[in-house]
């Protein structure tokens, strides 16, 4: 039987969900991190329970061809990256057989996967940092920890985070109120950034703005005031001391505002390429928007169709949306709800009844409400367009929406694939290079033998 703090030396056979090497020995899987296909490695075993069992790398005895060397000098000890010590092709390979693995074991749904398509840039890319702020300065948490590990740059993040990180450990180090401080969070939109401080209570940030005002032009800055003892990094208080709070960017021909809380993607280039894809494929009468952020992609959409339908649960985005549609002259055709997805899709659904429509869901990693997915399977709605960060509740939901996965008392169960909606594309996108994350487009169409004009089933016209 294996043993907790013993090493041993085996060969990698697969990698796991998370990015880690799988090995087996002793009778026992072991999940031992930044390991690759076919390695020969030594490891620790930190925790064994029955035939499941979690250790650290110690050494690569006998490296794969496509491992090579990390960029970031924390990798390893900082949680954000998985990848970095894999070539970016097995990287693009690993995280399509992620999607396929997680749609056969969880939705039971064999389909074909497209190639991953790749990001341009595989390090610098993301366009927001939240960093943790503890009495000795910032830094990034560890893996599966809120320790917080110092760092001067991130491999992933733009160059001007290190010029962040400088500027809010130098504002730590003179600052009185340090054991209140918390996060910042920055957002670069188009060139302009927006920080957000968040802090248990007021404090003094000026001397923050002073130094950040040395290395950025054209910024503004909010305190956030969150006292709670959970993992949401805001709170519900706001105050703005630099600035409006929002900037206004252009893409695909839409003006838009963003703010510190606004869902925007993170990856800019891969954004751009999904949101064109989402375009190419969608059209009718009437676009149904859920989980519709600030409301671009809705604006987008409804310049396509006659018609766009954004629901949205943050006030901020849904505010954002509002002004979008203003400053690009979309009354009429753009109409956003701020309210939960689950509670107002049906009144959407009743009030397009008659309308070719095509419904686009970009739900939240914890994926969709099944109600939400009910009231999608009963809309009659000739094309549904999912966008997911998460392989496994992206299964789930596309399940129930081909009928691989019935609902039956609360619980999920493979069935056959009797559904409403049939797969024509399944297509992930790199969104998140050197990490384990991925996102991914689907395209559904509804079967011709689900329809009926009879309004008593729920999906007729």
């Amino acid at each position: 039987m294996i043993r907790k703090n013993e090493e041993y030396i085996g060969t990698v056979e697969g990698l796991g969900s998370d990015g880690e090497g799988i090995i087996k020995i002793e009778g026992a899987a072991v999940f031992v991190p930044f390991c690759l296909t076919g390695e020969e490695v030594k490891f620790k075993i930190l925790k064994a329970k029955g035939n499941i069992a979690y250790g650290k790398l110690i050494e690569v005895l006998k490296p794969s061809p496509e491992r090579v060397k990390p960029r970031c000098p924390v990798f390893g000890k900082c949680g954000g990256c998985d990848l970095q010590h894999a070539s970016y092709s097995a990287q693009l390979e690993f995280k399509r057989g992620i999607v396929k693995n997680c749609l056969l074991k969880i939705g039971g749904i064999s389909a074909e996967v497209n190639p991953v398509e790749p990001c341009e840039k595989q390090y610098g890319y993301r366009n927001k940092i939240s960093l943790p702020i503890g009495e000795e300065g910032a830094g990034l948490y560890a893996r599966h920890s809120h320790r917080i590990v110092p760092a001067e740059s991130c491999a992933i993040q733009k160059d001007w985070a290190t010029e962040v990180i400088s500027a809010v450990n130098g504002f730590v180090k003179e600052s009185k109120d340090k054991k209140h401080l918390r996060h910042l969070v920055v957002r670069e939109v188009q060139g302009k950034f927006i920080f957000a401080l968040v802090a248990a209570k007021e404090v003094d940030a000026k001397p923050l703005i002073k130094r950040l005002d040395k290395c950025f032009e054209e910024f503004t800055f909010l305190i956030n005031i969150n006292d709670g003892e959970t993992n949401v990094i805001f709170g519900k208080s706001w105050r703005v001391l630099r600035g409006s709070g929002f900037f206004k960017a252009e893409e695909f021909g839409i003006t838009y505002t963003a703010g510190a809380n606004t869902f925007l993607q993170v990856n800019d280039g891969v954004r751009t390429k999904l949101y064109a894809k989402v375009l190419e494929e969608a059209g009718g009468d009437v676009a149904i928007d859920l989980y519709s952020g600030g409301g671009l992609l809705t604006a987008m959409l409804a310049k396509k169709c006659k018609k766009a339908y954004g629901i949205e649960i943050v006030e901020e985005a849904s505010h954002c949306a509002d002004e979008l549609k203003k400053e690009n002259g979309l009354d009429g055709k753009m109409i956003n709800i701020c309210g939960k997805v689950e509670d107002e899709i049906e009144k959407v659904i009743a009030a397009t009844r008659g309308e070719n429509r095509v419904i686009v869901c970009d739900p939240p990693r914890k994926g969709m409400e099944r109600s939400a997915v009910r009231a999608i399977i009963n809309s009659g709605a000739e094309k549904v367009i999912l966008i997911s960060c998460n392989p496994a509740t992206l299964a789930r939901d596309l399940g129930l929406l081909t009928g691989t996965l019935t609902e039956t008392g609360g619980e999920l169960v493979k069935s056959g694939t009797n559904g409403v909606y049939e797969i024509v594309s399944i297509t992930p996108y790199d969104m998140f290079p050197q990490t384990k994350h991925v996102e991914t487009l689907v395209v559904l169409s509804q079967k011709p033998s689900s329809y009926s004009p009879d309004p008593k089933n729920g999906r007729g016209d």
